[in-house]
């Protein structure tokens, strides 16, 4: 087991982040743009079985989230996935995550910003032209990033006010869609997907619905300023999952009922509030993706500088990104590198970049984080607060989860899964003969 050493500088950093609050940041990072248009491409794969894929999925991810928050209760300080990994296997295994859980959560910040931008355009079209999207970004990005330059607790508050208003369109659908389809039942036609799946297109949706699931994790990068991580952290991840599970499930079926040729529907939400609410429907809808996409992105605001943080902290990043503002209390090298990153990726609007990265990043993340479960029973005895009955099972199922989806990932994927590594692999001899305080 490393030395484990005190460091001055996270002694500075304000516990503000309470259990909800927690919860409202797994929620905000988890539900972005993704499921305004999910419905689709699953009913193409699937028809009329997608909503028992989108179930399955989610009870296939309780899985992971299990290990996660068993190992999350053996911290408090900054990293999350990135921490675990380092002390669960070294600094190599530490940087190679780290560099992969920093890269896909910047990129989905970032795509999540354009498309903010676009579903801007629904209610001025002139949101879509050059400077007035420009200045749209430039807004809303380093707006954030003012408000979590001055302290963690305005961060904490705005995810946790727009965890609430991102749900509160979406479970009104669902619930509007439950009532027309009970007293409007679907002809048994309308739901045929005119062929039976077979195991590879059910892999594809699974893929599809990982992803969908994922971000729940980047919650436990900012640790060090949860008021009480090890407790908290089990009760959050299981909670903004098991509320993603419900909403997406019920989602799903309501758009599976009520839009005729879903698989070909290019806002199926939209599509299926206008036959449930009429165009009044599809409006809230617009209100309901502009709400989502800015709540994911004030979330990743306060979670993604929390990773170059802990890089620092330990050792394996320049020092500068551990600074800690003496005022406000918060990393605030981190916080502007994240902003002019996150402004730089979301001018480009590289969307395609964001689904292959994140693709590979978050499986494998996933699976550090199972495998580190025993692991750290092991370095670590009696040190978790909370312990998952059957953790090592839990563990290799969840390695095995991650395993079978990856064998779907597309060529892109994979050069994009070997460049990171590459990028991290020269990080890592450039700070292996550096001093490795672990701080935990």
């Amino acid at each position: 087991m490393p030395e484990v050493q005190t460091s001055a500088q996270p002694k500075t950093l304000v516990r503000a982040i309470g259990k909800w609050g927690l919860t409202a940041l797994a929620l905000n990072t988890v539900i972005g743009s993704g499921i305004f248009g999910l419905p689709s491409p699953l009913a193409g794969l699937l028809g009329a079985a997608s909503p028992l894929a989108v179930l399955a999925v989610g009870l296939a991810m309780t899985v992971i989230v299990a290990c996660l928050s068993e190992v999350a209760s053996y911290f408090t300080a900054a990293g999350g996935p990135y921490l675990y990994a380092r002390v669960a296997f070294g600094r190599l295994t530490g940087i190679q995550m780290g560099w992969m859980f920093w890269l896909f959560r910047l990129a989905a910040s970032a795509a999540n910003a354009n498309l903010f931008a676009l579903y801007l355009g629904v209610f001025w079209p002139h949101a879509k032209d050059p400077l007035p999207r420009f200045l749209i970004l430039t807004a809303l990005i380093w707006g954030l990033a003012a408000i979590n330059f001055c302290g963690v607790q305005g961060g904490a508050r705005t995810s946790s006010v727009f965890a609430a208003a991102k749900l509160l369109p979406l479970f009104g659908i669902c619930v509007a869609g439950s009532i027309f389809l009970l007293a409007h039942p679907p002809a048994a036609q309308a739901l045929s997907s005119g062929s039976t799946p077979n195991l590879s297109t059910w892999l594809k949706a699974g893929l599809l619905l990982a992803f969908a699931y994922g971000g729940f994790e980047s919650a436990l990068a900012p640790t060090g300023e949860v008021r009480n991580p090890r407790r908290d952290s089990a009760f959050a991840l299981f909670a903004a999952l098991g509320t993603c599970v419900v909403l997406y499930t019920l989602l799903q079926w309501v758009a599976v009922g009520t839009v005729p040729d879903l698989a070909h529907s290019s806002r199926p939400l939209a599509d299926a509030a206008r036959t449930v609410l009429g165009p009044v429907g599809a409006t809230v809808i617009a209100i309901g993706a502009l709400i989502s996409t800015f709540g994911n992105v004030s979330g990743n605001a306060l979670v993604v500088p929390r990773i170059t943080f802990a890089l620092a902290e330990q050792g394996d990043f320049p020092k500068l990104f551990a600074a800690i503002h003496p005022r406000f209390c918060t990393p605030y090298v981190s916080i502007l590198a994240f902003a002019l990153l996150n402004w730089a990726l979301a001018l480009g609007g590289n969307f395609t970049w964001n689904v292959a990265l994140s693709a590979v990043a978050r499986l494998f993340v996933y699976a550090a984080s199972c495998a580190a479960l025993p692991v750290l029973r092991k370095k670590m005895p009696g040190g978790a607060l909370f312990r998952m009955p059957g953790g090592p099972w839990l563990a290799g199922i969840g390695v095995i989860i991650c395993g079978v989806l990856l064998t779907q990932i597309d060529h892109t994927g994979s050069l994009i899964l070997l460049a990171t590594i590459a990028v991290a692999a020269l990080n890592w001899l450039l700070v292996r003969k550096r001093p490795s305080p672990t701080v935990l």
